[in-house]
């Protein structure tokens, strides 16, 4: 079986409880409120704002074994510089207040899961960034789109007020087929298991993000 999917089948069950989240189900029955989006751009933009970071600091502790990882780590910051600015105009449109979402922090899921993410690369094993880009990236494709529809439609927002999740829903299919590719070239056992080890647990701590949403009104 290629690695990636080993990579999918060993997630299967968080990715499963992750999708599962109320605040799902209550997106698609049209119960999500503005106060609850702003809080889950708040949440995206102070994990999204770290992205580029996260890929540098995972490719500047590469070996020169992983050159075609750290090739494929260039074009991934090329491709999300940036996009934490997309967060914080949806969060205008909104009327939500940008200025407090920069300086105010996370909620615990996300001050757990970015700081993780950063020890998992710097003690562990840097090719644990590509479990997170796995999450992230294959939610965006899945949900990004169909959520972004329906709390237009619910909460009669412009169409600018979800860049973020619109640009992301389409943008990583491509990024999505990319990865694909990048994984079933991983074949030594300790990054594979440095991946899954970290997509698991980006899973449970985004699902942990998304029931904090679902407590705000």
């Amino acid at each position: 079986m290629a690695f990636y999917q080993q990579l999918v089948a060993q997630t299967d069950s968080a990715r499963r409880q992750m999708l599962n989240s109320v605040i799902i189900d209550r997106c698609s029955k049209g119960q999500v409120t503005r106060n609850a989006y702003c809080y889950f751009l708040t949440q995206a933009y102070h994990h999204v704002r770290h992205t580029v970071p996260l890929l540098m600091a995972a490719g500047s502790r590469l070996d020169n074994d992983h050159e075609p990882v750290r090739a494929a780590i260039v074009e991934y910051i090329r491709e999300e510089y940036g996009h934490h600015e997309w967060i914080l105009n949806d969060l205008r449109t909104c009327g939500g207040d940008a200025l407090a979402a920069q300086h105010n922090g996370p909620g615990r899921a996300i001050s757990l899961m970015v700081p993780w993410l950063y020890y998992q690369i710097e003690h562990h094993n840097p090719m644990a960034i590509f479990g997170m880009v796995h999450v992230l990236e294959g939610t965006s494709v899945s949900i990004a789109t169909a959520v972004a529809k329906q709390l237009k439609k619910n909460l009669e927002l412009p169409d600018n007020a979800f860049s973020y999740l619109n640009s992301h829903g389409e943008l990583d299919k491509s990024h999505v087929e990319f990865f694909i590719r990048l994984m079933d070239e991983v074949t030594h056992p300790q990054d594979q298991a440095a991946i899954i080890h970290a997509a698991q647990m980006v899973y449970q701590l985004y699902a942990e993000m998304l029931a904090e949403v679902a407590g705000v009104y």
